[in-house]
């Protein structure tokens, strides 16, 4: 099996970033989050040591890098050190919403400094009051602080820009504000919202089921899932349609598990990269 996964992985099947969901729980709670995270929601962790575990074996696997988001994961105190200890196995990228680096949380990021480590973050408008009313209060504030502190630390920093509908003279007022703050054009993701989650209450963004999200093995404290945007809840409640397996002590039998998923699942190939 371990053969037929890396193959899969070569070949471009089976996307080559095994996906970890650190955490649940968010100090914020955003109006198209897919995993319905805030502050009060159930935290649903995977413990940091099992991270590491799953890290070296996606290495050992032939996966080529690692994704870690939430929740946001740098409610989780041990973050930073879990990133170093993760980028000394694989390339990683963590999603953050980048509110919390200031004080103590930011100096415990120092010694994330020129590693393979990208904190991609969060911001959507190119203007405090059109960006707070999607994510919440003090959002765009926080974030445009903090983009610059982790930059001139030395830490590779994304922008991650999720639209409801296309503004492009404000992408384009965006774009020029990421430049600003030491974050150039190759580093700046625009995706669109997927109607999940949170997001289907509100009503906002499209629909993306199998046919359009590619295969990236995804592990989270309740299973194994067919992407990074399939273990979404919905109004408290797990979704389960893209739900591959709950057991999730094997990194090869739940990569088998989701190479076994595609033939039939409708899925040709990446066909929209908005939600990728």
């Amino acid at each position: 099996m371990s053969a037929v996964v890396r193959e899969a992985i070569e070949s471009g099947r089976l996307g080559e970033r095994l996906w970890l969901y650190s955490n649940y729980h968010c100090n914020l709670a955003c109006s198209y989050c897919l995993t319905g995270s805030a502050p009060d929601v159930p935290r649903r962790e995977l413990a940091p040591e099992r991270m590491i575990e799953l890290a070296g074996e996606a290495r050992d696997l032939g996966f080529r890098a690692l994704g870690v988001t939430g929740g946001e994961p740098f409610l989780v105190a041990e973050m930073p050190a879990l990133l170093r200890e993760l980028a000394d196995l694989l390339p990683t990228v963590v999603l953050s919403n980048g509110t919390l680096f200031s004080g103590a949380r930011l100096e415990r990021m120092r010694p994330l400094a020129g590693r393979d480590v990208q904190v991609q973050i969060s911001l959507d408008r190119s203007e405090a009051v059109a960006n707070d009313e999607m994510r919440g209060p003090e959002n765009f504030r926080k974030v445009v602080e903090a983009v610059p502190r982790l930059v001139e630390m030395g830490i590779a920093v994304r922008i991650a820009t999720t639209l409801a509908f296309t503004d492009r003279e404000d992408l384009a007022r965006l774009c020029e504000l990421h430049r600003s703050l030491g974050v150039s054009d190759a580093d700046h993701v625009v995706r669109g919202v997927i109607r999940r989650g949170r997001a289907r209450t509100e009503g906002l963004g499209e629909e993306a089921g199998i046919d359009k999200l590619m295969p990236e093995v995804t592990i989270t404290a309740d299973g194994v899932f067919w992407s990074p945007f399939a273990p979404t809840v919905t109004q408290g409640r797990l979704d389960t349609d893209l739900l591959i397996g709950r057991d999730t002590r094997s990194l090869v039998g739940a990569a088998s598990a989701v190479l076994s998923t595609i033939d039939g699942s409708g899925y040709a190939g990446p066909t929209d990269d908005r939600f990728t």
